[in-house]
């Protein structure tokens, strides 16, 4: 998660803030901003109020609908980031193959636990580095330098010992200012290391698809080498190895499966696209149409609120937050179930990228497409410079593209850039120091002919 964006900070987010937020990352499509900013805030708000009422207050679900490329689900996945929530994306269309090769829905539900559990782990392993780091500073130094053996004799017990004891101590501290100097780094040091057991495995049963949470190797330890063995590694490897270790000691699996099962139940989000691919009522005969609706109904319950099974235990989707999406250009809203209709309350209609939005889009973001092309280039010692109308040139091939074969969105872009530097990218180890600015002419010299080419586009880009 972003340092500057901390879980505990998103809850005294405004929605103006959320969309501001929000505005680092995506441009335009202010109307889904919103929608979205309104629904975290909702649920601060919720949380904030007496469990009798907050019980009866669900989730507002958005359906947003648009092309391809215009940042749908780049906002879900912004704002899941925002707010520390667990986040999933799934593809309502894969649904559509339960039976054959697919999943049952229930499994969305099941990998968002999963979601969950692993950001618990990392956040009390980060909470616990500190104390794991000193344990095994400690077992480190149990390896540079061994406990002294006592002396055998009484006689040599009160003399030799307590010299001993104050050489030993001595010594190891001086040892310790070594080690966190690093000046100890390539030493070598010998080290029980636990073999890595085999990762857990899938059965098919009633629900559905689910994961044992025992492996073969738990099972039967000594088929797969489940005793520790001694392996040499450098002090620095050592240290990685047991910090990792104590934090995974440390870690009680119960509480890090109830506090991600509440996390699951109460800021969980489930990004559900392609909704539109499952709109539509059976038709006789078979052909795409079938199981469309079969989908929407199963899709039902665990929307309108169910209890779903999983192996961390049970999980309620009352108050989880879905957010659908879709182009819709060939079905539409209404086409789904009228019970499906109602449980997403709130729709949003993104916009069509303009020429301008693809200059903002280029430059403003902090993850902005030229940016990203500069950075990776000067690991290289390349210094590359793009021109204004290099700029606008690239936006208005997009534009056109997407006008005239499909439209793509801001994936276009995509394409777009990775031709105009393609020579460079090949070239940019032989040209160490140089300084390439990338203009109009250029643009037009690698990608305009393509681009006014219909058959050739429609292959290449």
């Amino acid at each position: 998660m972003d340092k500057k964006n901390p879980k505990k900070d998103s809850t005294n987010l405004t929605p103006k803030e959320i969309v501001k937020e929000l505005d680092n990352y995506i441009i335009g499509q202010h109307k889904a901003k919103k929608a979205v900013a309104i629904a975290l805030r909702n649920r601060v708000r919720r949380q904030k109020l007496p469990k009798e009422v907050a019980d009866d207050i669900i989730p507002k679900n958005i359906l947003m609908i648009g092309p391809t490329g215009v940042g749908k689900t780049e906002i879900a996945r912004r704002l899941a980031k925002l707010a520390g929530s667990p986040f999933i994306k799934v593809e309502a269309s894969k649904f559509t193959e339960v039976g054959y090769v697919g999943r049952d829905v229930e499994s969305m539900v099941r990998d968002l636990v999963r979601i969950a559990i692993d950001m618990v782990k990392e956040e009390k392993m980060e909470s616990n580095k500190e104390k794991a780091q000193k344990i095994a500073e400690e077992r480190v130094l149990d390896l540079l330098l061994p406990k002294p053996k006592k002396s055998k004799t009484q006689q040599e017990e009160v003399n030799v010992d307590e010299l001993l004891k104050e050489n030993f101590i001595e010594t190891r501290e001086k040892i310790r200012n070594k080690l966190r100097e690093g000046k100890l780094n390539g030493k070598y040091v010998e080290l029980e290391v636990k073999s890595t057991h085999m990762a857990p495995f899938e059965i098919f049963s009633s629900s559905g698809v689910e994961e044992i949470g025992i492996s073969i190797g738990e099972m039967v330890p000594n088929m797969f080498g489940g005793k520790p063995k001694k392996r040499k590694m450098q002090v620095e490897d050592a240290m990685d190895y047991l910090i990792k270790e104590e934090q995974n000691r440390m870690l009680d699996m119960e509480q890090i499966a109830s506090i991600a099962i509440e996390r699951v139940e109460q800021m969980g989000i489930i990004f559900l696209d392609e909704v539109d691919k499952i709109a539509g009522r059976e038709v006789s005969g078979g052909g795409p149409m079938v199981s469309r609706e079969g989908v929407q109904r199963d899709l039902l319950p665990i929307i309108e609120g169910t209890t779903v099974n999983t192996k961390y235990g049970m999980v309620k989707t009352d108050y989880i937050l879905f957010i659908g999406a879709g182009a819709f250009h060939v079905s539409k809203p209404s086409d789904l179930i009228p019970e499906l209709q109602g449980r997403f309350p709130i729709r949003v209609e993104l916009e069509s990228l303009s020429k301008d939005d693809f200059i903002r889009i280029l430059m403003e973001p902090k993850n902005a497409l030229v940016k990203q092309s500069m950075s990776l280039l000067n690991t290289e010692g390349l210094e590359l410079e793009y021109t204004a109308d290099a700029i606008e040139e690239i936006a208005m091939i997009s534009e056109e593209l997407n006008a005239t074969t499909e439209n793509i969105g801001a994936r276009r872009l995509y394409t777009i850039m990775e031709k105009v530097i393609e020579e460079i990218s090949y070239e940019a180890t032989d040209m160490k120091g140089e300084k390439v600015k990338i203009d109009k002419n250029y643009v037009r010299e690698k990608v305009g002919e393509i681009a006014h080419d219909n058959d050739l586009s429609k292959y290449i880009l």
